[in-house]
């Protein structure tokens, strides 16, 4: 019922919202349409010409100008409205493995490791899913625009995705809103997912330009039920069991079953919670000037100098929960003795930024290029259990210089970050990325390395022990500042990770080539579901991949991405060799507004031993003793576009067809690791409406 009333609120607030803007869309600024901005936020004379993309339209056309920029960057994007990858409206990239049901702890399976120095708790099974300051998008937009989407799938998965981004004041402020909910019960009994995303961005520009502050609000709840595998997978074949809710699992088996998408009580598993509040503001020092043009005076603004604070909280909660055990299973699969009321462990950790930051513009007239200066003073507070606390400080200092030049052409990023006081002294991460564009035929080269030496993320640091033992080891405590239940194996060193990547687009043939090398010393992971281990030799790994477009004809296309990998070195790590991603599509416009996306995915992975998920640590840990080998996925999908209104249907997993005794099936499973299969047959079909006010 709580569900229900959030649902409609939400739904109360979107129209509400569509309102305002629907009334406030008919107040317009004469003067706005005398001159459009360059791309550096300046105003000038209005283009004439038809088709130039930066002219602000009038504002009763059903049209409009939009873009946007990723937090901290300069590179202008566009909005995608292309239909042929359904792929894209779900969360997870096709290069992730989940533990069988959308929205559950996922792994990539390329090779992609955590790169960011000083404190981490160490929690990132659900990273994929979470609305960040970092994939903050800020709009650009000459008028109101909204999307409502609505995605319904096989028992009673639903998914909902809200969007709203509009102009005030003159184009001076920037509101958007965005919401996703996620419920998703499974096929599996304990399988059910439910994942909610809240974010709200507002950027302000003084009319003079020289005031600007950004506000970021977000709210992340992810809570993943987890039933540790099947006992038998055998049983998935056994068709008089009639549903695979059927089949028992190591956890959560007391479990009541249930297709309700509107029960979001996760009674066994793990449950992700954040809430970050980011407020940043500067004031520019600069050189004013003036435009005259038809005998009207633009009034124009080249800052010089920038003097910045930010201020960033953020309150991480993480948890694993059972408030039904049944002691006999934990003992039973895990060797884990454990209370026969309620398990409850519980990380908190509370972070607070205070950045200051001083920007100097060596070119008045290109605002992309400038050199940054900063110093963060950062306040942890870790609460562990009812009992353990711990509390951390530490400055970090840190370097930025940025040049995309005003011809476009270049594109240079320098970054630097040293720890100086605190707990992480001597933690750094230094990096070089180059990209030059070669032209409409050949494309662009991007060139870049990255230096990381980094403390091993705070759930390895040994210090205190835990009331649970392992029934095979009594002889062994678990220890760790956190409370989850973790026997940590030796004094973690720092680790150091080298990356040195290129990344070639080729347009004339649709083409982009990307290549990743990595040198790691003191890799820091899981061995089993409670142990912690560092390797003390280095390993290296090469990274290659390839994403191409063909056209087959008239209407058919080919889209293909591959990767492969290999590892050299002895270091306990193992991915697939080979990755890949294919679509045979038909394609095309028809009755001037209907365009058709429709065709088959095709999705392999090469046989490897795949990591399996601890749900007591909420951990991916390595193991050597079973290969996973799939058919490759294969599923079928209709998309198509009417104007605004875009629709999507899936068919997945139509690989998992069988014939026996005599009769069809979809009972054929691929599996995500050891005891975890993914679905079989699933359908999914979902409406996507995009508002211009």
């Amino acid at each position: 019922m709580q569900f229900r009333k959030k649902l409609l609120y939400t739904f109360i607030l979107l129209v509400a919202v569509l309102m305002i803007n629907k009334a406030g869309a008919q107040v317009t600024d004469a003067n706005k349409d005398n001159y459009q901005l360059d791309n550096q936020g300046r105003p000038m004379p209005r283009t004439k010409s038809g088709n130039d993309s930066l002219k602000l339209r009038d504002k009763y056309e059903d049209s409009i100008t939009i873009t946007y920029k990723y937090f901290d960057s300069s590179l202008i994007h566009h909005i995608d409205t292309s239909i042929n990858d359904f792929s894209s409206r779900l969360q997870k990239p096709f290069t992730y493995n989940n533990t069988g049901n959308i929205g559950s702890p996922a792994e990539s399976l390329l090779f992609n490791p955590y790169m960011k120095p000083g404190w981490d708790a160490g929690f990132h099974s659900m990273d994929v899913y979470k609305f960040t300051v970092e994939n903050t998008k800020y709009y650009t937009t000459t008028r109101p625009y909204s999307v409502v989407g609505y995605m319904l799938g096989g028992k009673g998965e639903q998914y909902i995705d809200l969007l709203h981004t509009q102009p005030r004041a003159k184009g001076n402020v920037n509101f958007t809103f965005e919401y996703r909910l996620l419920n998703a019960p499974g096929a599996l009994k304990n399988e059910n997912d439910a994942n909610s995303n809240l974010r709200v961005n507002l950027a302000i520009h003084s009319s003079n330009k020289r005031y600007s502050s950004n506000f970021i609000f977000i709210r992340n709840s992810l809570k993943a039920a987890t039933n540790g595998g099947l006992v038998n997978p055998a049983d998935l074949h056994n068709l008089t069991l009639g549903s695979s809710f059927a089949v028992n699992t190591r956890l959560g088996s007391s479990n009541s079953r249930t297709n309700d998408p509107f029960n979001t009580t996760v009674t066994t598993g793990n449950i992700t919670k954040d809430v970050t509040l980011y407020f940043r503001q500067s004031y520019d020092f600069g050189q004013k000037d003036s435009l005259v043009k038809d005998t009207i005076t633009y009034r124009l603004f080249y800052p010089r100098l920038r003097l910045e604070h930010s201020i960033k909280y953020t309150n991480y909660d993480y948890s694993f929960v059972d408030n039904n055990p049944i002691a006999s299973d934990y003992l039973n699969y895990f060797d884990l003795i454990v209370p026969t009321d309620t398990i409850n462990f519980h990380d908190n950790w509370k972070e607070l930024n205070n950045e200051f930051a001083i920007y100097t513009y060596p070119d008045k007239k290109n605002t992309n290029q400038f050199l940054k200066l900063h110093a963060n003073l950062q306040s942890l507070n870790g609460s562990f259990g009812k009992f353990y606390k711990q509390k951390y400080n530490n400055v970090y200092v840190g370097a930025e210089y940025r040049n995309r030049t005003r011809n476009q052409k270049w594109d240079v990023t320098a970054l630097g970050d040293l720890y100086v006081a605190g707990n992480y002294t001597g933690n750094y991460s230094a990096s070089l990325s180059l990209r030059r564009d070669l032209g409409k035929k050949l494309g662009s080269l991007q060139l870049g390395f990255q230096n990381v030496n980094r403390t091993p993320s705070y759930i390895f640091n040994a210090a205190s022990s835990t009331n649970l033992s392992l029934n095979d080891t009594a002889n062994i405590s678990f220890k760790s500042h956190s409370d989850f239940p973790i026997i940590n194996t030796t004094d973690f060193k720092n680790e150091n990770i080298s990356k040195a990547y290129a990344v070639l687009y080729l347009p004339e043939l649709q083409m982009k080539l990307t290549g990743n090398y990595f040198l790691y010393n003191n890799y820091s992971y899981f061995s089993n579901y409670f142990t912690a281990e560092q390797s003390n030799t280095a390993f290296n790994l090469l990274q290659l991949g390839v994403e191409k477009e063909t056209k087959l004809g008239k209407y058919f296309r080919w889209y293909l991405e591959a990767y492969v990998q290999k590892k050299a070195g002895n270091t306990p790590v193992n991915l697939p060799f080979f990755l890949m991603r294919n679509r045979i599509a038909f394609e095309g416009n028809f009755y001037t507004n209907l365009d058709i996306a429709t065709g088959f995915e095709v999705r392999y992975a090469s046989p490897y031993k795949p990591d399996i998920y601890s749900p007591f640590t909420a951990q991916f840990f390595n193991q050597n003793t079973q290969t996973i080998s799939n058919l490759p996925d294969v599923s079928f999908y209709v998309n198509f576009k009417i104007t605004r209104f875009n629709f999507f249907g899936e068919i997945a997993n139509l690989n998992t067809l069988s014939y026996k005794n005599k009769t069809f099936g979809f009972n054929n499973y691929s599996f995500v690791a050891p005891n975890y299969p993914s679905h079989a047959l699933w359908i999914r079909l979902g409406v996507w409406w995009t508002f211009i006010n």
